[in-house]
């Protein structure tokens, strides 16, 4: 199953713990990309994720199973080429999101590609995901939560994307979407690329990439993402999965203990080695 994670040297906890809470799920074995950059003319720290943080990530993946592998690929330069001083490298998010964006680009990318968020935790075996066909589709994905009522009824969360790449370099999704981001300022950027762009999607069950539910019964991926509380007044929550504390007491997940017990471990064994990390 080949994997696409996107980010800096910050995203390692991230990586760390969804990667563990996937291997521990599957006997199928699992090829991550991680597309990263350096992007310190922005802010000093979007630095690329480093060698080390990916080789430790390679060490435990490997540990599950000795097939599966972590890949670091640098797209500085094509990130540059493509979205440099862009109408969007300011959006909701940082300019790591636009990352997926490129994947159309970048050599030897395979056919079937899962791209997820960092702040995605599997809570059953991911292939029940990635075997789904999309072979008449661009992608499949899950309606947005607030999106869909707010936007547009099929309005997608692309922080789930199961990719047809065949496909979208047929249509050339992630072209068009690219022009987008160059040339207008989108509020969502990414995903309303996306989005805009589509030829053929297809939408999949909530379970799949749940945004709110974090013990809801049957998920397969859940979502870290920012919700909406409207009680007892309306207020915004962003709580990650590495954020233990907070996934305990306020959203009273304990879904992925046995999950991030394992990344604590696996953390404070690289930290042990002298590994930098990013609070």
């Amino acid at each position: 199953m080949n994997i696409l994670l996107c980010g800096n040297g910050r995203v390692f906890d991230g990586a760390l713990s969804e990667l563990i809470s996937i291997t521990n799920k599957t006997k199928e074995n699992v090829v991550c990309y991680i597309f990263t950059m350096d992007l310190t003319r922005i802010k000093p720290e979007y630095t690329a994720i480093s060698d080390e943080q990916v080789e430790f990530l390679n060490e435990v993946v490997k540990q599950k199973n000795p097939e599966n592998e972590v890949i670091k690929v640098d797209v500085t330069n094509l990130y540059e080429k493509e979205f440099g001083k862009s109408k969007n490298e300011d959006a909701y998010c940082t300019p790591y999101t636009l990352l997926r964006l490129l994947a159309d680009l970048v050599p030897n990318i395979p056919d079937k590609l899962l791209y997820l968020d960092i702040d995605m935790m599997a809570a059953d075996d991911i292939s029940k995901l990635y075997n789904i066909d999309v072979s008449d589709y661009e992608y499949a994905a899950v309606k947005e939560k607030y999106g869909s009522v707010f936007l547009y009824p099929d309005y997608i969360n692309a922080g789930m994307l199961l990719m047809n790449m065949k496909k979208i370099k047929e249509t050339k999704l992630l072209e068009k979407s690219r022009e987008l981001i160059r040339t207008k300022k989108l509020i969502f950027a990414d995903q309303s690329a996306i989005y805009y762009s589509t030829t053929s999607k297809k939408i999949i069950p909530r379970i799949y990439n749940e945004q709110s539910k974090f013990n809801r019964n049957g998920t397969v991926i859940c979502h870290f993402c920012k919700r909406l509380i409207w009680t007892p007044f309306p207020k915004t929550e962003n709580y990650k999965q590495w954020q233990i504390e907070e996934v305990h007491k306020v959203l009273k997940c304990y879904t992925f203990d046995k999950d991030l017990n394992e990344y604590l471990k696996y953390k404070n064994e690289y930290i042990r080695r002298g590994g930098k990390v990013h609070e």
